[in-house]
C-alpha cells in the first residue's frame, strides 16, 4: 500500500472510523463523517480492501478485514514488551488468585497485549484488543503519574469530572498532588473503578528514557484478597518489582554497549533503576 504522506492520513481517517460502538460504516456514511469526495472515497476503500484492512459486506457496507488480525499475530511475535513482560505476567498470575496484564500505552490509548489468568470465570471488562478507560483504574494512574507534566495536565484537564467522580480530586492541582504521591510509591491501587469489587494493582514500565510505555497490573476480587489474607500492600511491591525488572531488561536490550554505563555492572545499573523511580 504506498500512499503519500497526506493520503495516509486520509487512509488512516477511515481505519480509525471503526471502533467497538461503530463496527460497520457504509460508503455514504464515511463521505458525511470524513467530507471525502466520492471519487477520493472509493479509490482509499478500494485500497484498503486490496490491501486487506477491510472487507466489504454486499448491501451494508465495510467492516475491519483479515489483515488485521494477521497484524495481532505479529504484535504478539515481535513486540519486546510482550516478549519480555510474559513471563512475568504469568508469574504473577500463578502467584495470586488473580487474572495479571500487561498494557501497552501509545497516543493516548491503553490497551491489554498480554495477559494470564488463575481463577476460573474471571471479571475482567477489557481483555485483550479492548481499550480502557484513561481516567479510571490502576492501570490509568500508573501511567499518568510518570507522564511528563505537559502531558499530564491536558488529560487531567479532559477527564475532571471522572477524576472528581472517583475521589482523585476536583482540580488539576489535587489530581497532580494524587499522581505525583503514586509515582514516588510506585505502583497505583484502586478499588472497583473499572470492575466492581475487584481491586486493581499496577506499576509503571519505562523504556530505556524513563517514559512509562506499558503498565504491568493485576486483578483481584476483594473477597478473593479477605479470604487469603493477602495484603495490598504486599502485592502491590511484587507488581512493582516485577515492572522493574521488565523495565530493566528493556534497557538492557537498547543499551548501547560502546557506553561508558557497559562498564557498570548490570545488578547497579537495575539498582539505579529502581532508586531513580524511587526519587522521582
Amino acid at each position: 500500500m504506498s500512499v503519500s504522506s497526506g493520503s495516509g492520513e486520509r487512509l488512516f481517517a477511515i481505519l480509525d472510523l471503526f471502533t467497538e460502538d461503530r463496527l460497520e460504516w457504509t460508503p455514504q456514511e464515511i463521505m458525511t463523517e470524513l467530507g471525502y469526495t466520492r471519487p477520493t472515497l472509493y479509490r482509499y476503500l478500494r485500497t484498503l480492501k486490496d490491501a486487506g484492512f477491510l472487507t466489504s459486506l454486499p448491501g451494508r457496507g465495510f467492516t475491519l478485514g483479515p489483515r488485521v488480525v494477521e497484524l495481532d499475530f505479529l504484535v504478539r511475535r515481535s513486540d519486546p514488551v510482550v516478549e519480555i513482560g510474559r513471563d512475568q505476567v504469568e508469574a504473577l498470575a500463578s502467584r495470586y488468585p488473580c487474572s495479571s496484564l500487561l498494557v501497552r500505552y501509545y497516543g493516548k490509548k491503553l490497551l491489554c497485549v498480554h495477559s494470564a489468568c488463575s481463577i476460573p470465570d474471571p471479571r475482567s471488562s477489557y481483555p485483550r484488543g479492548r481499550p480502557m478507560p484513561l481516567a479510571r483504574g490502576a492501570i490509568s494512574r500508573a501511567i499518568l503519574a510518570n507522564l511528563p507534566r505537559r502531558q499530564q495536565k491536558p488529560i487531567i484537564t479532559g477527564a475532571l469530572e471522572d477524576f472528581a467522580e472517583i475521589g482523585i480530586g476536583s482540580s488539576v492541582e489535587d489530581v497532580l498532588d494524587s499522581l505525583r504521591a503514586i509515582r514516588r510509591r510506585g505502583y497505583s491501587i484502586a478499588h472497583g473503578e473499572v470492575t466492581p469489587g475487584v481491586v486493581g494493582i499496577a506499576a509503571p514500565v519505562f523504556d530505556s528514557g524513563r517514559l512509562p510505555i506499558a503498565a504491568l497490573c493485576v486483578t483481584i476480587e476483594e473477597t478473593a484478597l479477605k479470604a487469603q489474607g493477602l495484603s495490598e500492600a504486599e502485592v502491590a511491591e511484587n507488581v512493582r518489582e516485577a515492572a522493574v525488572e521488565i523495565s530493566f531488561e528493556l534497557a538492557e536490550l537498547q543499551h548501547d554497549p560502546t557506553e561508558f554505563n557497559d562498564r557498570i555492572p548490570a545488578d547497579d545499573r537495575k539498582n539505579s533503576l529502581i532508586a531513580q523511580g524511587e526519587n522521582t
